[in-house]
């Protein structure tokens, strides 16, 4: 996922109360990083390809993951909120919801007043 996309997919999901991070996993590449109520952390799109998958880790162990979802290679930044926010990550080889579940309060962005300094004023 482009670095920019990755940011506001992560300000997309924030401001619906998930708690999203960008996720930087190697040199120029970029995911979404969902931590999970028990523990766990889903990383979503952080390898490369074009379609949306994610792998679902706890203390460093894979425990799980998301298939890559069809047509996702196309999606819009919306579709890939919605499609992040209406996984169901309960079970091994996770599946999608038939609908999302409704917002939560929303959380503050990472960075505050200071996020363009941390960055090197790399995005608008």
């Amino acid at each position: 996922m482009e670095e920019n996309k990755a940011r506001r997919v992560v300000d997309s999901l924030r401001d619906r109360g998930t708690d999203a991070q960008l996720a930087r996993v190697g040199v120029y590449q970029f995911g979404v990083s969902i931590k999970l109520p028990d523990g766990r952390e889903a990383t979503w799109d952080s390898d490369g390809t074009a379609a949306l998958e994610a792998q679902v880790m706890r203390n460093g162990v894979l425990v799980g993951f998301v298939p890559a979802i069809d047509g996702s290679d196309a999606f819009t930044e919306e579709q890939v909120v919605d499609a992040i926010v209406r996984t169901d990550y309960d079970k091994p080889i996770a599946t999608q919801k038939a609908t999302a579940p409704p917002p939560s309060a929303p959380l503050p962005r990472k960075g505050g007043v200071f996020r363009r300094f941390m960055d090197g004023f790399r995005y608008h």
